[in-house]
């Protein structure tokens, strides 16, 4: 971790052959299956190192319900139900998933604050359910807590800017540790930069 200034723009990392901001939880469970069967064979050819084992959806789903519950409990006004997925800045790592990564950059500016919600590091790791489907967890004080934009100068001065560079491997990856990055999370289709 490094103590460093906010960031002024948030990174979306894609796969360079898709179109940016596809969102798997609002497929139907049949073209759900097929493009999960698509992304697991993007895996097999290493075109990337993210992983979409059996539990996934699962997991995700249930942590986009805690997610958007605790951004309201904040503040948070949320238009959709499951947010697009930004990292704060960039990351070497997260990149790194990709191979040769699509990315879309949105300034911070741009965001609006009342469907623009934070997490420290991504959402699947802070808000604490990976125990229960059977990962490893590595509790940070950080985690279980969704910040909103205007917190964010707050948080990097107490805890830092995480900073991990691309891994030579990503083999085991999602067993591990993962403070990488700030994940920034939007809640609406509403930002010029989308259009």
């Amino acid at each position: 971790m490094t103590v460093g200034t906010v960031p002024r723009f948030a990174t979306h990392y894609h796969l360079p052959d898709r179109a940016p901001f596809l969102n798997l939880s609002e497929l139907g469970e049949d073209e759900l299956a097929s493009v999960l069967a698509g992304l697991d064979s993007v895996a097999s050819t290493r075109r990337s190192a993210r992983r979409f084992g059996p539990r996934y959806m699962a997991l995700r789903r249930a942590t986009e319900h805690v997610l958007r519950e605790r951004f309201i409990a904040a503040g948070g006004k949320p238009v959709r139900y499951s947010p697009h997925y930004f990292v704060l800045g960039e990351s070497e790592w997260f990149r790194g998933l990709y191979g040769d990564a699509g990315e879309v950059r949105i300034s911070l500016g741009d965001l609006p604050a009342a469907a623009t919600s934070c997490t420290y590091p991504d959402s699947v790791t802070s808000m604490g359910l990976l125990e229960h489907f059977g990962f490893p967890t590595f509790p940070q004080p950080y985690h279980g807590q969704v910040f909103r934009l205007e917190e964010l100068a707050a948080v990097i001065d107490r805890y830092g800017l995480p900073g991990t560079p691309r891994p030579d491997s990503y083999e085991g990856h999602q067993r591990q540790s993962f403070e990488h990055y700030i994940e920034i999370q939007l809640w609406t289709d509403d930002v010029p930069a989308m259009r």
